[in-house]
């Protein structure tokens, strides 16, 4: 997946996490509820959806996936409207809309005194059941020394530790060229966020934390900030990514590229991987569109959480680190489907 420990960076200890499978509750709406459905591309949420239903198991969702192979952009809405109903699913908690991106960074394929920095592949033993070493022993012993781990070596420690958060990014090559890594595992220690350390130790105000500020402090005091980065004793590992065409987004969950600004991460006990969803975010600058939910994250719990994909690149990453922001996902699900979910009374 692209981002397994990506929002707890900023949002790790600020946010109430619902149980997988809580109790909620549904109520179907009609689509004239959808503020702002008239005037979405859904040719585009079209696209994106048949890059992933193929791969549906039940017979309802494939069936779907078959019908929507006969429409055209100009008949997406129709497509929608006819063989789905908009669903509200809801457990107590408010809605949260954060964001994610995959980074791109400077390295080389071999150690150079500007790339030093190593990005590894996970080592056979840390794939045994239970926690392996942590971040501090990985990085200040010789364990993964001189075992051909190194999948590149890049020039930025700070900017190595975020791609660890987001789970996925481009390397850009001396040549002009790139490679891509995605998640590979984790040695099974639990996150603990560094933005939620810096708040605790009164560096910074709740209200200051993004990923920004983080790098900025970290740069500014470089022993201090180098200890900061291993109080997270969780490491991610990577693997190189050769089958996902440059032009295309990394994989998401579904073991698909994900689509920026139509694909979401959400939590699959609430929301099935695959199912188109309507994004209405509020705040700033508000979002009105039809999304499918492709992904998942650690910190994407909840029936209203989400992580919207900003797509690759500094700026990107800037975009998607400052979205925090409330208001409404609805899930649009097959009609029967739709209406088996609620209680017998309705």
């Amino acid at each position: 997946m692209i981002a397994t420990l990506r929002s707890l960076l900023l949002v790790g200890a600020m946010t109430t996490a619902s149980a997988a499978g809580a109790e909620a509750t549904r109520s179907i709406l009609s689509f004239d509820d959808l503020r702002g459905w008239a005037e979405d591309d859904h040719g585009a949420a079209l696209s994106v959806f048949l890059n992933t239903c193929g791969d549906l198991k039940d017979p309802d969702w494939r069936a779907l996936c078959g019908v929507a192979r006969t429409y055209d952009a100009e008949a997406a809405r129709s497509f929608f409207e006819l063989f789905f109903r908009p669903v509200l699913v809801e457990d107590g908690e408010d809605a949260l809309f954060t964001g994610y991106f995959e980074p791109e960074l400077d390295g080389a394929r071999t150690r150079t005194d500007r790339f030093k920095y190593p990005i590894y592949k996970m080592p056979p033993e840390a794939r045994a059941e239970g926690p392996w070493l942590s971040r501090r022993e990985i990085l200040t012993s010789d364990v993964m020394q001189g075992r051909g781990l190194e999948i590149a070596w890049v020039d930025d420690p700070v900017e190595l530790f975020f791609l660890q958060i987001q789970g996925s990014g481009r390397v850009r090559l001396p040549d002009g060229g790139a490679l891509r890594v995605g998640y590979g595992g984790a040695n099974g220690h639990p996150y603990r966020s560094i933005g939620v350390e810096l708040v605790r130790r009164g560096i910074l105000g709740a209200h200051e934390v993004s990923a920004q500020m983080i790098r900025a402090w970290v740069r500014k005091n470089p022993e201090a900030g180098a200890e900061l980065l291993l109080h997270n004793p969780s490491y991610v590992f990577f693997r190189e990514v050769s089958r996902v065409a440059p032009e295309l987004g990394p994989l998401g969950a579904m073991n698909r590229s994900v689509t920026t600004m139509r694909s979401i991460a959400v939590d699959p006990a609430y929301t099935p991987l695959g199912a188109p969803v309507w994004v209405e975010k509020d705040g700033k600058e508000p979002i009105r569109r039809l999304m499918i939910a492709q992904d998942t994250g650690a910190a994407i719990k909840g029936a209203q959480r989400a992580d919207i994909f900003f797509g690759t690149g500094d700026e990107a990453g800037q975009a998607a680190g400052k979205l925090k922001d409330p208001g409404r996902m609805v899930l649009l699900l097959p009609i029967q489907r739709a209406y088996a979910l609620l209680p017998d009374e309705f």
